[in-house]
């Protein structure tokens, strides 16, 4: 019974910081998964190409990022950015986030480009279109259709990757928990009270990313027919 009575109090005092900070949450993590989207894409691309020093540069920036801890990461690039320029907290978090999940995506983006037949990339080419061009319309949007689901996973990874910045000051929502159990030194309830916080984005954006596969029809193959 005290226990249900904590959390109670816990969200009766805390109730708006949590709020606010699950906004600010929302807003690191969309802003990093945008960042890692990019630089997935730029580097499938680079891990693709026929330049071996591309591809040597790709499969470093890989290999250093699953090498080292995400906290490590974070710490390095902000106080690396901060010798050259000066950022907020909130603007290196992100960067440090989109910089960490990029390798994952790349790879999710290498592995479904390379799992479109090159029957249809040979085909288009044979009917005179540029290879750029065939990418982008006919295997990029096929390998997009495949990596949903893969995507969804790593962007709800990079969700809850985003509370490892409360350690670079970003006031989100493990952040705001560390505050608030200063104060009420109920560190179990509090820490119980922002893991369902923690939960409820997750099952939200699940739903999001459910919807979305059944939008694209992932679960369905189609053909494309090069004209």
């Amino acid at each position: 019974m005290e226990f249900f009575t904590n959390i109670l109090s816990i969200f009766q005092e805390h109730g708006t910081a949590f709020l606010e900070a699950t906004w600010l949450t929302v807003s690191i993590t969309a802003v990093s998964l945008l960042i890692a989207t990019l630089i997935g894409v730029v580097v499938a691309g680079l891990k693709l190409s026929s330049i071996k020093l591309l591809n040597l540069i790709a499969d470093l920036y890989i290999g250093i990022i699953r090498g080292t801890p995400l906290i490590v990461q974070i710490m390095f690039l902000y106080y690396g950015i901060a010798n050259f320029i000066m950022l907020d907290s909130f603007t290196a978090g992100a960067i440090a986030l989109g910089v960490h999940s990029g390798a994952y995506i790349a790879e999710i983006f290498r592995g479904a480009i390379q799992s479109i037949d090159k029957g249809q990339l040979e085909a288009a080419r044979s009917l005179g279109m540029p290879t750029t061009l065939a990418m982008r319309r006919i295997v990029f949007p096929q390998a997009f259709k495949r990596a949903i689901p893969s995507l969804g996973n790593q962007f709800i990874i990079g969700l809850k990757d985003s509370s490892l910045v409360a350690y670079i000051s970003v006031t989100e929502l493990f952040n705001t928990a560390l505050s608030a159990q200063g104060e009420n030194y109920m560190p179990f309830e509090t820490y119980f009270v922002v893991g369902i916080y923690y939960l409820i984005l997750v099952l939200i954006f699940t739903q999001i990313m459910n919807r979305v596969e059944r939008k694209f029809d992932v679960n369905r193959p189609k053909k494309v027919k090069v004209a």
